[in-house]
């Protein structure tokens, strides 16, 4: 296994600087998840990661080997596309062997390698189907054989499922993990979409504008955004202005646009009272029906839509205090729904969470 590091990466095409003064250290066998909206810089690393581009300034290193001034092939990194580009007029077997060939493996050891990469991907009664004879799910898992046969020290895949139907990308999504682990691989993986990242990832990092806005297990990004950006990029959210009207070694109270918001436990070190922070309240946390009692954050409101998804309805609610009402109404998510869509707009309410649920930002 090999444990990949970068000090302060910089990558500049023209006046576009693409990666920024950047940091990271990847743990041997981890499968590390790179995340961003696009633009953001993710590619970009990845390609510095496997040799494809040279940075302006910063060195990597594979465990403690300088591998900076090196080429892709002598870094040993194995790189997968969006684009599988398998070669249409080659089986199964003889995509994955093209590798092996190019390195000039021994023949025989070229064959045990490829049967040991066609049982890892469950591909052995495909072995001699050619590429149009597969569905999306099976050509992906030929390119991670022929990637994983050469024996890599470093899987780079680059948003490998995005060509897939969204049935196949949550079929795959496990297939990936269980195969890198089988395999005993460190993986680092680009894409967008944050289920995919959330679902798999042992660490992940968001990146923005070339830098990391947070690194941590997919949980803590989640449950724990260090700021809006995270928090919004990470799933839906909803944000709420307000003014910190008390402090408690605890508790903090926030005056908003819905009225008094009590948060606890996801609390900012330093915060102080009259300062401008925002609220952070997933969907799912927020609760319909009455509250238990002693229960703070209780607030009615006005039922504006209610988006119906099988499993799930996503409910817009009207809520306001003091003669004021949030500029947007609160998203909030519910299970195995009671409720179905409806026409009118008037029904009214009762909402609540619980402070251990509220996200405080300050930046």
């Amino acid at each position: 296994m090999t444990s990949v590091r970068m000090d302060h990466m910089t990558k500049r095409f023209g006046g576009l600087v693409a990666v920024d003064d950047l940091s990271l250290t990847i743990e041997k066998g981890e499968l590390f998840f790179l995340l961003g909206p696009s633009g953001c810089g993710k590619s970009t690393l990845l390609r510095l990661i496997a040799g494809l581009h040279e940075p302006t300034s910063g060195k990597i290193f594979f465990n403690d080997r300088d591998v900076t001034a090196l080429g892709t092939e002598a870094r040993n990194a194995v790189m997968c596309f969006q684009s599988y580009a398998l070669w249409p007029h080659m089986s199964v077997r003889d995509n994955i062997r093209f590798g092996l060939e190019i390195r000039r493996i021994d023949a025989a050891e070229a064959r045990r390698r490829v049967d040991d990469a066609i049982s890892l991907v469950q591909l052995g009664r495909w072995a001699d189907k050619k590429p149009n004879e597969l569905s999306g799910g099976q050509q992906q898992r030929v390119a991670l054989a022929r990637a994983l046969v050469v024996r890599p020290d470093c899987l780079l895949l680059d948003e490998p499922l995005s060509n897939l139907d969204a049935k196949l990308r949550l079929e795959m999504r496990s297939e990936i993990r269980k195969i890198c682990r089988a395999a005993g691989l460190t993986a680092i993986y680009v894409t967008h979409d944050q289920k995919e990242a959330l679902s798999i990832a042992d660490r992940m990092a968001v990146l923005n504008h070339g830098k990391i806005e947070q690194l941590g297990k997919p949980q803590e990004l989640y449950l724990h955004p260090a700021n809006k950006f995270v928090a919004h990029f990470m799933g839906e959210t909803n944000a709420l202005d307000g003014e910190v009207r008390e402090v408690g070694a605890e508790r903090l109270r926030v005056e908003t646009a819905i009225g008094e918001v009590t948060a606890a436990r996801f609390v900012p070190p330093g915060v102080s009272v009259g300062q401008i922070v925002t609220i952070s309240l997933r969907p799912e946390v927020i609760q319909l029906g009455d509250a238990p009692a002693g229960m703070p954050n209780q607030y009615r409101g006005v039922l504006h839509d209610t988006i119906y998804l099988g499993e799930s309805a996503q409910h817009l609610v009207n809520v306001g205090a003091n003669g004021h009402r949030a500029h947007e109404p609160l998203k909030v998510l519910e299970l195995n729904p009671r409720y179905v869509a409806r026409d009118d707009a008037t029904e009214s309410v009762r909402l609540w969470f619980k402070p251990e649920d509220v996200v405080v930002l300050t930046h």
